[in-house]
C-alpha cells in the first residue's frame, strides 16, 4: 500500500499568525512617537538671542514694541498702551510679516510684557523676538 504525500488529506497551512514582525513594528513606532511627541508640543514660540553674543543692530524696517519701566507700551513711536490689541490686529505689516520684536525695560513688570505677548499671539504673530542688551565681552589678556 503506497501512501501519497499528505496521506490523502488536503494539507493545511499554518493556522497561527506569526506576531513577531507585528510586535517589532509596533515597538519601533512606539519609540518614534515617544521621541517626537515632546517636539510637537504647542506653545508660545519665543526666540531669545544669546546674551553673551555680539550685538546685532535691529534694522529700522522691523516692527518693534517697547515696554517702558512705567508700563507704557509704544509701537514704533506711538503710545498704544490702552489699545495694543487693536493696533496689532489692524496693522497691515504685522498681519503680513507675522514677526514682531519686543523691547522691554529690565524693570518693567512681567504683566505688561505678557500683555504684549498675548496681544501679538492674538494678532497672529508667529515670530516673537525679545531684544536684550548683550553682556560686555572681556578681552583675553
Amino acid at each position: 500500500m503506497a501512501m501519497g504525500l499528505g496521506g490523502g488529506r488536503k494539507s493545511k497551512g499554518f493556522s497561527e499568525i506569526n506576531v513577531t514582525p507585528l510586535v517589532d513594528v509596533m515597538l519601533v513606532l512606539l519609540v518614534v512617537f515617544m521621541v517626537t511627541a515632546p517636539l510637537l508640543t504647542a506653545g508660545l514660540r519665543v526666540e531669545l538671542p544669546n546674551v553673551d553674543a555680539q550685538s546685532a543692530p535691529v534694522k529700522d524696517t522691523k516692527l518693534v514694541v517697547t515696554v517702558t519701566r512705567e508700563e507704557k507700551i509704544l509701537f514704533g513711536e506711538d503710545d498704544v498702551t490702552a489699545r495694543i490689541e487693536e493696533v496689532l490686529l489692524k496693522n497691515d505689516r504685522v498681519q503680513k510679516e507675522k514677526e514682531l520684536y519686543i523691547r522691554a525695560d529690565k524693570n518693567a513688570r512681567y504683566g505688561a510684557v505678557a500683555r504684549v505677548v498675548a496681544a501679538a499671539r492674538a494678532a497672529g504673530v508667529e515670530g516673537l523676538n525679545l531684544l536684550v542688551e548683550p553682556e560686555p565681552v572681556e578681552e583675553a589678556r
